[in-house]
């Protein structure tokens, strides 16, 4: 059996469609990333969260400060109500971890850098596209993690940002990436 990490990354209000940071697409990836969930074929999976640094450095200074009005407000910086039932105890589980982040890698993030540790592959879920999920697609890359990128189960804020990030998942296939659909690794993983 594989020992994959599904890492879901910052399904949060403020990605929500109709939000200023919206993923039109968004309900659609945290669908078929509960689907994976549920299936029971995937035995480790780790939630983010984005919130801002309490002393940011650098550009996250500027950042923090154009963006107070989001990064403040609880409810946009709260995780979607699709997904809060995985983050606490449910139908006799216990809940899934949450790692809270501050960059837009989750492989910054030691949380996240102690649950892949081993695994064979780092399964990609989440938001936003062509901002934390490339970041923690490359950076999980260079630390020589084997990284599945789900196309279907990640959301960018338009569909050729989508289209742009998948390429260039893509293009480090098979070496680095595998690039599939949520069905096509449910199909191909055995429980």
């Amino acid at each position: 059996m594989n020992q994959d990490l599904l890492l879901v990354i910052d399904f949060q209000n403020i990605y929500m469609p109709g939000q200023e940071w919206a993923c039109p697409f968004m309900p659609q990836a945290m669908e078929n990333t509960c689907r994976i969930i549920d299936s029971g074929k995937v035995k480790e999976v780790l939630f983010t969260q984005f919130l801002a640094a309490a002393q940011p450095v650098g550009t996250w200074k500027t950042y923090d400060e154009e963006y107070r009005h989001i990064n403040t407000d609880p409810y946009l910086c709260d995780m979607a109500d699709r997904i809060k039932p995985y983050l606490s105890e449910h139908e006799g589980s216990s809940a899934y971890p949450l790692a809270v982040k501050s960059t837009y890698s989750s492989m910054k993030c030691e949380q996240v850098l102690k649950a892949a540790e081993g695994k064979d592959h780092i399964l990609l879920s989440g938001v936003v596209a062509e901002c934390c999920i490339v970041a923690t697609m490359l950076d999980a890359m260079d630390l020589g993690f084997h990284v599945i990128y789900l196309t279907d189960c990640v959301a960018g804020q338009s569909k050729e940002n989508e289209a742009a990030i998948r390429t260039l998942a893509e293009s480090f296939a098979p070496m680095h990436t595998l690039v599939m659909t949520a069905d096509e690794y449910l199909a191909q993983s055995s429980p």
